[in-house]
This record gives structure tokens, C-alpha cells and sequence, in this order.
């Protein structure tokens, strides 16, 4: 775990930098600056691009960690990489003729409640397609064991730019309209920096010569695109079909809620970026007891960093939204709700990608069909009647009933547990630290209060996570930088 341990602490750090100015924007200046029906248009044609991302990225980001270290040939290499960076064009061509011919039919399809996006729906295809190919960039950077750099270019990047458009707004530089091209521009900007470090890394030599397992290539590559339609309709299927019930102003409100609860899988972010690629090595060698510690060190360390954010967020949720401008409190519930399932995604470590690095791959794609039904119906039955927080439920409803699907199925299949004999120990100290935190509020100002009580929720978690030796990989991170800055 030393190479996991070192980047993913390098990326947790990145992660937080880009998610502290995430927040800044979601929390303050997107609230204060655009407005609630504005900020739900920003928020529903992000979400939208990125549920096209898969199709415009033809799933080579996953397909390219699979299968590169299959090849020992550095000449295979290129022919396999020269390809993967042309084969998006096979998706992308034709979708970008469709969207073209198509585009009065696709308003014409636009629910009358969120009207007010359709002059800017043409954007996304074009913001897909950058995300598509930025984490074709990074997957490239990802095979060769470089994940710091990209990830910053990931979490930061575009958020750096996101900031001073906001408040280029606010100072009335630029209209609402100018704004949205702008983020739109910004994804362009993050795809070529991506690009620019990736060459620089390794820069490709182009052979027009397909590799041998191309049919094996495709068929794995379509399966990514459905199954990562479904990993990233998880994501933000609810902030599509909100609009369709209520308004694009509901839709910020979800999006701040989600935001907070997001911030729980910040760990598990930044350890698999590294994590991935291993987890692809070890079992193209076949290395399954290797696996199996990974595999369970993976678990137990996010749970460990992933619940030290959960009580965080949780104890201090009521105090978080009295600082954030305007009346954002109707998301309330939905921070519990995907707290708990994002939490619930985090414990179960590499679980994804050994599933995916499996020749049970497929199953992925049937029960992701299940889950994309079930998140259909839930969210058409439970908006209705309960608005954003009933989209939160179906969603933690439908991640819930997913995850563990999966679980169960690498069990039985592999014979692979994630969680080990500590692992009920640190659940037992999350609702210690719940029961005793929960009514304890100072009296001061709702910032004030909630650096003071996250200062001593930390102490006291680390504490008993290193007294009851939780994680052996966290203890002796702990003991290296005590002898390093405080003996």
C-alpha cells in the first residue's frame, strides 16, 4: 500500500484544495451571485453533459486501464493507445450529426417547467465531449502510475475558473448567458491541459493498424458506455428529473445538499485514482491474495476517512446552512440521505473496479439496468410527494440495493470480503462520536461554532481510530508524522 498511501494522501490533499473552492462556489457565490433559477440552469446542463460523457468517451477510459498492461510489447502499446485516442470519433460523429438535424425535435421534448435552459441545451454535447476526452487523457496518465497532477487538473482546475467567472458576474463584467459559455469554455481548458500532460508524460506515436484484440476492445468498450451511463445517471438522473416536477430553482437547492454530502467520498475519490490501475494489474497476473489485502485495506481506510467526514458534516449540518447566503435549508434531508449512500459506497473500497476487471464484467451492465429502472420509478412515485428530499431517498434506496448486489456477487464469485475484524469496531466509534456530539453546540457565531466542535470531533475520532488500531496503513501514517513535526 505504499504507493496507494503516498499519492492517495497527495490527492486527498488536491481533492480538498479543489472541493474547499468547490465550496466556496456552490455554497456562497452561486448562491449569492446567480440566484436560485440561474444557478438550477448551471446545475441541470452539468449534470446533463456529464450523463453524456460515457457516450462521448465510447468507455475508452476504463477499457484503456483493462486492457493496457495486458501488453508487454512496447510497439503493441502504441497501436493499442493510438487507437483508443481515435475510436471516440466512431460515437462522437454521428451523435454530433444526430444532435445537429435533431436539435428543434430535442426542444420540442424540453418539459415547459425548465424552459429556460433551452437556449443553451446545444452546449451540452460540447461539454460531454470534453469530459469525454479529458478522462481519456487522464486514464492515460492513470496506466503510467501519475495521478497527482491530473487529479488536480480534475478537481481545481476548472473550479479556479468557475470563481472568477462568478464573480466577473457580480461585478457585471458579464451577463448569465456569457457566464454559461464560459463554463463551458473552462471544460474545453481542463480537457487540453489533461492532453498537454499526458503527451508530455508519454507522447503517443500514431500507427493505423488495429490491435489483435480489437473485437475483445469493442465489446468491453460498449459494455463501459452502458455501464457508465448507469454509474453516472447514479449520479445525477435525480438533478434531470427534478425539473420535470417542480423548477430549476428546486434543482440548486438539490444541488447544494449534494454538494455537502459529496464531500464524505472525497477520500475514496482520491485513493482510487491510484487504486484502479493496481487493482487492474493484480488480476491480469492473477494475484488474488494480493487482491484480497488491497481489497480489504481499501475498505477499512476509506471507512476510516470516509466517517471522519460523515460526523463531521452530519454534526455540524444545521450550523453549515445558517452561512450559506439566501434559504438553501429545503436540502436538508437530502444531505442525510446521500450522506448515508455515499457513505455506503465509500466502505466498500476497489469493489468496482474488480468487478469490472473480471470476466463477470457484464453482470455490471444488468444490474445497472435494474438500478436505472428502479431510480426511474422511484424518483417519478417519491418526487411528487416529497419533493428534492424523495429523490434523495430513491436515490439512497437505489445505491443501497446496487452496491450490495455487487458485494454479494464478488463473495460468492470470488471469494472476496471486503471488511475485516475492525470493521464494526469503526462503526462503533462513528456512533460514539455521533451520540456524544449530536446536542453540543456552542454558543457563537454558526461559523465559530462549527470550526470549534469539527476541531474536537477530530481529535477525538483520531484518537480512538488509533487506539483501537482500526487501520494498521493510518496508525503508521499517524506515528510518521508525529516523529516528523511534533517529536
Amino acid at each position: 500500500m505504499g504507493i496507494v498511501l503516498n499519492q492517495s494522501a497527495k490527492n486527498i490533499a488536491v481533492t480538498y484544495l479543489g472541493f474547499g473552492i468547490g465550496a466556496v462556489n456552490a455554497l456562497f457565490l452561486y448562491t449569492s451571485f446567480l440566484g436560485k433559477t440561474n444557478y438550477g440552469i448551471v446545475a441541470f446542463l452539468l449534470s446533463a453533459g456529464n450523463v453524456m460523457m460515457p457516450l462521448m468517451a465510447f468507455g475508452v477510459h476504463s477499457t484503456l486501464i483493462r486492457f493496457y498492461a495486458k501488453y508487454k510489447d512496447e510497439l503493441e502499446r502504441e497501436r493499442f493507445m493510438s487507437f483508443m485516442l481515435l475510436m471516440p470519433l466512431l460515437l462522437i460523429i454521428p451523435i454530433s450529426i444526430i444532435a445537429f438535424f435533431g436539435y428543434d425535435l430535442i426542444i420540442s421534448l424540453l418539459p415547459a417547467k425548465n424552459e429556460l435552459a433551452e437556449p443553451y441545451l446545444w452546449l451540452i454535447p460540447i461539454i460531454g465531449l470534453f469530459m469525454g476526452y479529458f478522462e481519456i487523457f487522464y486514464a492515460w496518465v492513470k496506466v503510467h502510475m501519475k495521478s497527482v497532477f491530473g487529479n488536480f487538473i480534475s478537481e481545481v482546475f476548472v473550479r479556479v475558473i468557475t470563481t472568477g467567472l462568478l464573480f466577473m458576474v457580480y461585478f457585471k463584467m458579464i451577463e448569465i448567458t456569457t457566464f454559461i459559455y464560459g463554463i463551458t469554455l473552462a471544460y474545453g481548458f481542463q480537457m487540453l491541459a489533461m492532453m498537454g500532460y499526458a503527451v508530455y508524460l508519454k507522447k503517443p506515436k500514431f500507427h493505423f493498424v488495429l490491435p489483435e484484440n480489437t473485437k475483445e476492445i469493442f465489446n468491453y468498450s460498449f459494455f463501459i458506455i452502458l455501464s457508465g451511463s448507469v454509474a453516472v445517471f447514479l449520479l445525477d438522473l435525480d438533478k434531470l428529473m427534478i425539473p420535470y416536477y417542480t423548477g430549476p430553482e428546486q434543482v440548486a437547492v438539490y444541488s447544494v445538499g449534494i454538494f455537502i454530502a459529496t464531500v464524505i467520498a472525497v477520500p475514496s475519490r482520491a485513493m482510487l485514482q491510484i487504486i484502479y490501475p493496481i487493482t487492474a494489474k493484480l488480476m491480469s497476473e492473477n494475484k488474488m491474495q494480493e487482491l484480497d489485502v488491497l481489497y480489504k485495506k481499501s475498505a477499512i481506510n476509506l471507512q476510516v476517512f470516509g466517517g471522519l467526514i460523515l460526523v463531521g458534516i452530519f454534526l455540524n449540518i444545521n450550523q453549515m446552512y445558517l452561512v450559506i447566503p439566501d434559504d438553501y435549508s429545503g436540502g436538508l434531508m437530502a444531505v442525510f440521505l446521500i450522506g448515508i449512500a455515499k457513505f455506503y459506497d465509500v466502505i466498500l473500497g476497489n469493489n468496482n473496479a474488480i468487478l469490472l476487471n473480471t470476466k463477470y464484467y457484464r453482470m455490471v451492465l444488468l444490474f445497472g439496468v435494474v438500478l436505472v429502472l428502479m431510480m426511474v420509478g422511484l424518483n417519478m412515485f417519491l418526487i411528487p410527494l416529497y419533493g428534492i428530499t424523495g429523490s434523495a431517498l430513491a436515490t439512497l434506496i437505489s445505491v443501497v440495493f446496487y452496491n450490495t448486489i455487487k458485494l454479494l456477487f464478488i463473495v460468492k464469485k470470488m471469494d472476496l470480503f471486503p471488511f475485516g475484524p475492525t470493521t464494526l469496531k469503526s462503526f462503533g466509534i462513528i456512533a460514539v462520536i455521533l451520540a456524544v456530539f449530536y446536542f453540543w453546540e456552542f454558543p457563537f457565531e454558526p461559523l465559530i461554532n462549527i470550526i470549534l466542535k469539527s476541531i474536537l470531533i477530530t481529535i477525538a475520532y483520531v484518537y480512538l481510530n488509533y487506539r483501537f488500531k482500526i487501520s494498521t496503513d493510518i496508525n503508521e501514517l499517524v506515528d510518521g508524522l508525529w516523529k516528523k513535526y511534533v517529536r
